[in-house]
């Protein structure tokens, strides 16, 4: 039900922006936002001459079975994205290009060419974000087709500026520059949409929300009414002092969503420096019941598992903020090792710390593809449920139901709460621990024992996939957690496919 109502709604930037480039280029442009619904296997054309499909490493799987289902109609596909800049060594396996940043030069240059590329793609990278995106009403028809599946709630991605000031290790915008992008464009498009909507809702997909705040407002003062436009945003609480959330208020932002992230580490993000433990807990409460005095919506982000994390005091101090904050809606995120995209991730795999999960399930929720460092698997999990049971149990829902004042926001934590989004997760971690306990091939896999994926999860997919499942390529199911270690010390991981021959081989300049 949660996936119907708002999945249309997180429609990404970047894939309307190609569809957009492609278009100026003169090219005859066909556009699908696939929300978890849609028979792809029927709705591609069959006629397509290039195929740019954008995914994050969740849909890797769909992605490359789609590739292998256009490959053989004679498509040349390219990979975007998340996922090809986290694991582009293993993308390359599957598709004829494989973009890092992508501008509309470097996409004019490919389409000039656009041959095959076999057995291994070419990886091809602009030398950094993007110095403009077009404006919505150049994506709008991009826009238009995805918001007609979303039933009740249409809500149009914006994107304000690129890359991140701070700089948590585990983050894929840790190393990207901040810039701003520029703000008579936002103020162009938040015009044209209040000629396509009565009150636009607005969802603004920058990393980081405001770090150039007073002229980030001042450019949606300028161009609309006070409160004509709902906004929602991401940012941080270091960003989110009282007479800017007045401001902010004004405006018409109605969900914020700063990032916490942990208890004892990362204060220059929540603001409360070296404090850590219940001293903060203490404080992030008080701050974010402040914000939601202003904001009547508030998602508060966490990771669990970082290797700070030790015993069952992080999540004890969780309840206690589930306690101090009761309106606030936590989003607890499992540590995740995404290939490449951000720095600590070497490390892990110089640590010999990564499981090849499939990447059908690294989205952060599902699994935890990084051995925990002060838990046993069972540890960490039933810890997890705890946290989860106590965070959307009736009583908690019921104080977030009275804790906002408007209705629809009421509803919507209490949808999110009592579904798979809240409940559903502690009943999910749950089910993993039984696993673990009763199922010996299961839980090798979880102790690094066995690189066999669990057929608990190789049936998961066969089912998601559907009748993709038939198109997925020999091989698709497995990745090497550390190509991005071999790469970096200029080893080539080689396969022979006749007799089952693996090979990491080092890299020679012809």
């Amino acid at each position: 039900m949660w996936a119907r109502l708002t999945n249309p709604n997180f429609a990404s930037v970047m894939p309307q922006s190609i569809a957009a480039w492609c278009e100026q280029e003169g090219h005859e442009v066909w556009y699908l936002c696939y929300t978890g619904f849609e028979d792809l296997s029927e709705e591609i054309p069959t006629d397509l001459d290039f195929a740019f499909i954008g995914s994050f490493t969740q849909c890797a799987q769909m992605a490359y079975a789609i590739s292998n289902l256009m490959q053989s109609r004679g498509t040349v596909t390219a990979l975007g994205g998340p996922h090809a800049r986290s694991y582009p060594q293993d993308a390359a396996k599957y598709f004829d290009y494989v973009f890092g940043f992508t501008d509309k030069e470097l996409m004019r240059d490919i389409l000039q060419d656009c041959e095959p590329q076999r057995p291994l793609g070419l990886r091809v990278s602009a030398a950094g974000q993007p110095e403009e995106l077009p404006s919505v009403p150049e994506r709008w028809r991009f826009i238009d087709e995805t918001l007609k599946k979303a039933p009740f709630v249409k809500m149009v991605p914006m994107l304000g500026s690129m890359g991140c000031p701070y700089t948590c290790s585990f983050c894929v915008d840790s190393t990207i520059p901040y810039r701003q992008l520029s703000f008579e464009r936002i103020k162009e498009d938040l015009r044209f949409l209040r000629t396509k909507f009565e009150r636009p809702r607005i969802g603004w997909h920058d990393p980081n929300f405001g770090v150039r705040f007073d002229e980030y407002l001042g450019a949606i003062e300028d161009a609309v009414p006070p409160d004509t436009v709902d906004f929602y945003a991401e940012s941080s609480l270091a960003l989110l002092s009282e007479d800017r959330l007045k401001r902010l208020q004004k405006n018409g932002f109605k969900v914020i969503m700063p990032g916490v992230e942990s208890w004892n580490d990362l204060g220059n993000k929540s603001k409360t420096g070296k404090r850590d433990g219940l001293e903060k807990v203490k404080q992030v409460s008080e701050h974010i019941n402040m914000i939601m005095s202003y904001i009547p919506y508030l998602q508060a982000n966490f990771v669990v598992g970082l290797d700070v994390d030790e015993g069952p005091e992080p999540f004890e101090l969780g309840k206690r903020f589930v306690d101090m904050a009761p309106g606030a809606y936590p989003a607890y995120s499992l540590l995740s090792s995404f290939g490449q995209s951000a720095p600590l991730n070497i490390e892990y795999q110089k640590a010999g710390r990564i499981i090849p999960f499939p990447f059908h399930f690294l989205n952060t929720q599902s699994v935890m593809n990084i051995r925990p460092a002060n838990y046993s698997w069972p540890q960490f999990f039933q810890h997890l449920v705890d946290l989860n049971l106590y965070t959307f149990s009736k009583p908690a829902i019921y104080k977030r139901y009275k804790f906002i004042k408007s209705g629809m926001w009421r509803w919507m934590n209490v949808l999110r709460g009592a579904t798979a989004q809240g409940i559903g997760r502690a009943q999910f971690y749950g089910s993993l621990i039984e696993r673990l306990e009763t199922d010996r091939s299961f839980r090798a896999f979880y102790e690094q024992e066995t690189t066999e994926i669990p057929k608990y999860y190789l049936d998961q997919i066969r089912r998601d996939l559907g009748p993709l499942w038939d198109w997925l390529p020999e091989g698709a199911l497995y990745h090497d957690p550390n190509a991005y270690l071999k790469e970096e010390q200029g080893l080539v991981h080689v396969t022979d496919k006749s007799n089952g021959v693996h090979a990491d081989l080092k890299k020679v300049e012809a």
